[in-house]
């Protein structure tokens, strides 16, 4: 196992950090209550429902709806499918896991006071898996642009002594020094160079222009795509029933994410005039966040129909990220190829910022028909350009702040879903489709999915059955200086969910 050092990236080396743009910003704060198999069934459509362990953490107004107290746990298998294109290179992918997806319980406490219009109230917690980063894809094309590129706009500019080692320094300590004295960007020039891909104008201590030892033409590139972690989601609820017709509600949620990625490419040509002819370059990314959001919402009942109204708030993050690297190439000198290994061994610590994510408006309706079944539709409306990296003081923070308001916009998501029982049996269905938060539609695109699911009641105790299938197309920058070239994602989802519930 290798030997990892660790190292503090200090606040003035922030504006550098490969891991903060509008992509990370987006993967933070697009999560959705993945929920119990018949919340999934119904595709999420139960805003104004209620009566469900993770309605609670949609709409806080749903734990007043039981009328007794009730608990629940899921489990669900995903499976992600990924087609991936890139240049003239077509590959497949698929990856699964199992997880918790959900757990939770509501007491509920009638009133039995004449006379008051306070009919109960009702305590909850419920705990939501709100996104899984599990993912892993490859893909592979031949490219006109070189890694090298990467290495090059972050080596221009700087002089020669701030990114090389000092006589007799070794890998780990030239890097762990370059970056701690003037941050990222200087460690990429330095993995440029002494893996002889940069090569400088002259051998001055003060020389600022370099070239690449690999010449122009056509390169073979590979990348792979791993990820793991996931963002949850844990609601403390509030809820209340005035009258026969309305219930209230009020969340207090914590937040928690860990995400994990690594990244490997692999690059190779003959070009003629190439003295590096392969590179590997592998980077690891951990990040770990806490955050608060709340919600209040409502449900109001008129005969048949009901109606109901949420309001999240912005979800205010705190996130700490850690980073790693290692670089390989080989090169010809003097006839043989020689194997040129920089591999550091350090983990790059870089200091804590936040992020707040917008809020969201949902609106909705059902019309139960009796005790045959029901139908419910929720529209949602989220704007993503009013996500922020925080401080905004901060001159980075402000530029990415400038491109997520000019790329991103405000999204609607509309769900639609139904049961319908036989006995003691429920068939249920649903139907979503979220629009793309991006104003360039290619970034990442439109999501539509389906359902399908069934119930059995047992009396006190409930088991539910869920498939749910989201397919959306997308567009992954491999680099964000250099080499930008994105591959497109053709990510097809899909969720077996089981879910147990029983009366307290």
């Amino acid at each position: 196992m290798k030997k990892l050092i660790l190292l503090f990236i200090g606040i003035l080396s922030m504006p550098i950090i490969n891991a903060q743009s509008i992509s990370d910003a987006l993967r933070y704060s697009n999560g959705e209550i993945h929920g119990t198999a018949r919340f999934r069934a119904l595709s999420g459509a139960f805003n104004s429902l209620g009566g469900d362990i993770s309605a609670i953490s949609l709409n806080p107004a749903g734990s007043a709806i039981f009328n007794n107290s009730y608990a629940s746990v899921s489990l669900s298998s995903n499976n992600n499918d990924n087609d991936t294109s890139f240049f003239n290179g077509r590959n497949t992918s698929s990856n699964s896991d199992i997880s918790l997806q959900q757990g939770g319980a509501v007491f509920v406490f009638k009133n039995y006071k004449e006379g008051s219009n306070w009919k109960k109230i009702t305590l909850g917690i419920a705990y939501d898996n709100t996104k899984n980063y599990e993912d892993d894809w490859f893909s592979s094309g031949t490219n006109t642009t070189s890694i090298d590129s990467y290495f090059l706009n972050n080596a221009q500019g700087l002089r020669l002594d701030e990114i090389s080692a000092l006589p007799g320094e070794n890998t780990s300590d030239a890097y762990a020094g370059i970056g701690s004295a003037f941050g990222f960007g200087n460690q990429q020039a330095y993995l440029g160079y002494d893996s002889f891909i940069l090569e400088p104008a002259t051998f001055d201590d003060d020389n600022t222009v370099y070239t690449s030892n690999i010449a122009a033409g056509n390169f073979n590139q590979e990348y792979n795509y791993a990820a793991t972690g996931y963002n949850g989601k844990i609601a403390f609820n509030l809820g209340a029933q005035y009258t026969e017709n309305l219930y209230l509600g009020l969340n207090l949620n914590s937040h928690f994410l860990n995400y994990e990625r690594t990244t490997f490419l692999f690059e190779e040509n003959s070009n003629v005039g190439s003295t590096v002819t392969q590179v590997g370059f592998e980077n690891s990314l951990s990040t770990i966040g806490r955050g608060f959001s709340f919600q209040l919402g409502g449900i109001y009942k008129v005969s048949n129909l009901r109606l109901g109204f949420t309001y999240d708030s912005p979800t205010w993050l705190s996130i700490e990220e850690e980073t790693s690297q290692y670089l390989e190439t080989i090169r010809t000198e003097s006839g043989s190829n020689v194997l040129q290994i920089v591999d550091p061994q350090i983990i790059n610590i870089f200091p804590r910022y936040r992020i707040q994510t917008p809020g969201k408006m949902t609106a909705s309706f059902a019309y139960i028909f009796g005790q045959q079944g029901l139908i419910s539709f929720d529209y949602s409306r989220k704007d993503y350009s009013n996500t922020k990296f925080k401080p905004t003081s901060d001159s980075f923070f402000a530029s990415q702040n400038a491109i997520i308001a000019d790329n991103l916009k405000a999204a609607a998501t509309y769900r639609v879903g139904g049961e319908y029982k036989i006995k003691d049996f429920s068939l249920r269905g649903g139907y979503r489709f979220e629009e793309s938060p991006y104003k360039n539609e290619a970034t990442i695109g439109d999501l539509t999915g389906y359902s399908v699911g069934l119930g059995y009641n047992f009396g006190n105790t409930k088991l539910d059955l869920t498939y749910d299938r989201a397919q959306r197309s997308s567009e992954y920058q491999l680099f964000n200086t250099g080499l930008t070239d994105a591959t497109t994602i053709d990510n097809t989802n899909s969720n077996i969910t089981l879910s147990l519930g029983f009366r307290l």
